[in-house]
């Protein structure tokens, strides 16, 4: 075989292996591809099988956690045992849930928007572990069900949040509420600054535009820095027409708080100027024709006109002599204030929780809503002052004044009153 001839064969030997190779290669990997299919045929014929099917079902099922929550925030017209009646649980068991509940004097009334959480044992037959209900922002009672007794134990808790002072001022643009909350004034907090205020105040015609006011007041932060809840009032001053009315609060005896001016006078008299706030003076003490009767008569009270809906609140401490239809002034309220003084509040839309016959209310109080019930033209407070018998015209009211600090306590009272006028000028100049 000459030379020529072996590079020839050489050049075939090699061409001859690579086209064997190729042909291994085609052959495995069809071989390969038929095997995964037959094993996707497999699996999809496992799963496919009812007994599985039904193993895959339970697993699942038992994946579920033993123990789930349920919470529910109470609206108007809810019951504690109509929140009950909801739970997922035995007849037996809500039974004694509500009776438990019922034991608790600090529950007697469900508030709205009151805070409910029940925690359930998903595999027993009285699944409810504990529940917790909150009294305030800051309070709440956890009941726990005893592990060897069909019964709950309660435990008050006090829940930890900071306290910090707040600091707002601002000039009032176009109304006093409107001013306070585009400063995120917590909307309690602007109610009680008006009541504060409505024993010398009249807040449709005393404040105009361009005036002021400043007021420091408590805030309770959770562990996460958010506002749950405000506090007290501290320092408040409404500055009309350049003039200061300042009020601070001052602890003249144990448990016993008042605001006073900056001559130790207390603000609080026996009846409020106005009990309504950001409402209009639609027509004064005194004779006018009837808008509806058409013929003139005395008009023996003082109307308000505001939206349906605005809380009305009791011009000073009293009890409650009636609550309900008075013929034309529609749904009223009548509160006897001392042996000199009585209010009447009509035309209401609804009445404040609880308020009913005999219970006695406080200063600031909500009594009821802005409504047109009766012979109304529209939504208004019709708002009376009896005074020894004989309705009297309520703004020109010469009312007596409240406690007035005098010796030792005004000295005291002029060192609380330092300190926080130091505390609302650190506060100010945290703000710069």
């Amino acid at each position: 075989m000459n030379i020529k001839n072996i590079n020839n064969f050489k050049d075939y030997y090699v061409f001859f292996w690579v086209i064997l190779i190729s042909i291994l290669g085609i052959v495995i990997t069809i071989i390969l591809n038929t095997s995964k299919e037959e094993q996707n045929n497999k699996i999809k014929s496992s799963i496919n099988n009812i007994y599985l099917k039904k193993t895959i079902v339970e697993v699942t099922k038992n994946l579920d956690p033993r123990y789930t929550t349920y919470t529910y925030n109470s609206k108007s017209g809810d019951t504690y045992q109509s929140i009950i009646s909801k739970l997922n649980t035995t007849k037996k068991e809500k039974e004694k849930i509500l009776k438990t509940i019922l034991k608790e004097k600090s529950l007697d009334i469900l508030k709205i928007n009151q805070k409910l959480t029940f925690k359930f044992d998903n595999i027993s037959e009285n699944k409810v572990k504990e529940f917790i209900i909150q009294t305030d922002k800051k309070n709440e009672i956890k009941f726990t069900k005893l592990s060897d007794k069909d019964s709950f134990f309660s435990q008050k808790i006090k829940r930890d949040f900071i306290k910090r002072l707040v600091y707002k001022e601002t000039i009032i643009k176009d109304s006093l509420y409107n001013s306070a909350i585009k400063l995120n004034i917590k909307p309690n907090i602007i109610i009680e600054f008006a009541r504060l205020y409505g024993f010398q105040v009249d807040f449709q015609r005393d404040i105009w535009k361009d005036d002021s006011f400043q007021i420091i007041y408590e805030e309770f932060l959770d562990k996460n820095g958010n506002s749950v809840d405000t506090g007290q009032i501290i320092f408040a001053n409404l500055n009309l027409q350049d003039t200061d009315l300042q009020l601070y609060k001052y602890e003249y005896e144990k448990n016993k708080i008042d605001y006073f001016d900056e001559n130790g006078k207390s603000i609080k008299k026996t009846l409020m100027k106005t009990p309504i706030n950001g409402a209009r003076l639609s027509s004064s003490y005194g004779k006018r024709k009837h808008p509806i009767l058409g013929y003139t008569k005395m008009h023996t009270g003082t109307d308000f006109a505001a939206p349906t809906g605005t809380p009305i609140m009791a011009s000073g401490d009293g009890k409650v002599t009636k609550a309900g239809w008075c013929g034309g002034g529609g749904n009223c309220v009548k509160i006897k204030h001392n042996s000199i003084y009585q209010t009447v509040y009509a035309h209401m839309s609804k009445f404040g929780r609880g308020i009913k016959k005999g219970v006695r209310v406080k200063q600031g109080q909500i009594i009821g809503y802005v409504g047109s019930t009766g012979m109304s033209t529209g939504p208004h407070l019709h708002y009376e002052v009896i005074e020894n018998g004989r309705k009297v015209n309520s703004q020109k009211l010469k009312l007596p004044s409240g406690k007035i600090l005098k010796g030792g306590e005004r000295k005291k009272f002029e060192v609380s009153k330092i300190k926080i006028d130091v505390l609302k000028s650190n506060l100010i100049t945290k703000m710069n």
